[in-house]
């Protein structure tokens, strides 16, 4: 970790907590995104940024001349697509293998691999890095699940040092765009759940995410497999919880039955098949979450990484006060500076 790090994926929720992260323990950190006009996210951050598609080899080239550690973060998130298999799929699964073969030819020295908890799976007990999940309905666990088992194909047959780490939902400051994850948290602020689909999800906080990936480059055993999540799943009384302490009177809306569920579902992916918008509500989640813990077990983070997550109720406090306060002024707490932009033309 004295050489240069490159961060995939940097002006997303994650990447950009772990840059600021890395900053903040006087790493060497090249920002790697898709949009190199974008310096919003980067205000104040003392970081080169350079053009990174993962679907662009020659491009992956440049950005890792001279890096020892990459972190591999970006990845397509999002469940729902016209074309799921085109548009979630094959990016996510071809990404991996397109930045992988680029680490190989760079020479980069250590790997931390991006994957998910949905790689693991989740059946309501303390599931642990042993397990792997084989549900396939669902596109972006089908990508999340292919993707991870294809990186450690590649890194097995080209002698890569990686490790990967599994999060749970993250939630927490820096995001500029509200992934899938942090909408949700917006639904519910905004006062927009008309039923509680009885959803737990398990819930952390993108900063302690980012810690625990610095830690996995400086500590973890190569060849293995770290969930960076809390112990268990946050139902919707939780966040909602959460959210009335910054403005309070949301009451528990009224449970939803399966059957209702999976008929709103239903409906939402046809219209969304005829105007081109995201469906709200998708069959396979229905299947996926309704009434079933996600619950995981983080031993072998906390004994070997020193992974210790804030609380979900924390988090979750920390989360709406962050959505809040955006709502308000966006990038507020960033002072105003230049970024050191390494590469201009995609290669």
């Amino acid at each position: 970790m004295n050489g240069l790090c490159l961060v995939t994926g940097a002006n997303g929720h994650l990447g950009n907590t772990l840059v600021r992260a890395l900053l903040g323990q006087g790493h060497r950190v090249r920002a790697g995104v898709r949009d190199i006009g974008n310096h919003a996210p980067f205000a104040g951050l003392d970081c080169e940024l350079v053009y990174a598609e993962l679907l662009d080899s020659s491009a992956l080239d440049k950005a890792l001349e001279g890096v020892q550690v990459l972190f591999q973060v970006a990845a397509v998130f999002k469940h729902w697509a016209r074309n799921p298999e085109a548009e979630i799929v094959e990016p996510n699964l071809v990404g991996t293998r397109r930045v992988l073969e680029a680490a190989s030819r760079a020479g980069v020295q250590r790997v931390v691999y991006v994957s998910s908890v949905a790689a693991v799976g989740h059946d309501g007990t303390a599931l642990d890095e042993t397990h792997w999940n084989t549900e396939s309905e669902n596109a972006y666990y089908k990508s999340k699940i292919l993707s991870e088992q294809a990186a450690w194909q590649c890194a097995e047959a080209l002698g890569l040092n990686m490790v990967s780490v599994l999060p749970s939902a993250m939630v927490g400051p820096n995001a500029g765009s509200l992934t899938d994850t942090m909408g949700f948290l917006q639904t519910v602020r905004q006062r927009q759940m008309p039923f509680d689909p009885g959803f737990r999800f398990n819930f952390v906080d993108v900063r302690d995410v980012a810690d625990g990936m610095i830690r996995a480059a400086e500590k973890g055993r190569a060849g293995q497999r770290y969930i960076l999540a809390n112990v268990r799943s946050s139902p919707l009384s939780d966040l909602i919880a959460a959210a009335n302490t910054h403005t309070p009177g949301y009451r528990q809306p009224v449970s939803a039955p399966r059957w209702l569920l999976l008929g709103v579902a239903w409906l939402q992916e046809r219209w969304a098949r005829c105007v081109g918008k995201p469906a709200q509500l998708l069959l396979s989640q229905v299947r996926l979450f309704h009434n079933v813990a996600q619950e995981y077990d983080i031993t072998k983070a906390k004994n070997e990484l020193g992974f210790n997550p804030r609380s979900p109720e924390v988090a979750l406090q920390q989360a709406f006060a962050y959505l809040y306060r955006q709502a308000h002024q966006p990038y507020e707490d960033l002072p105003q500076a230049a970024v050191q932009t390494v590469s201009s033309s995609r290669a």
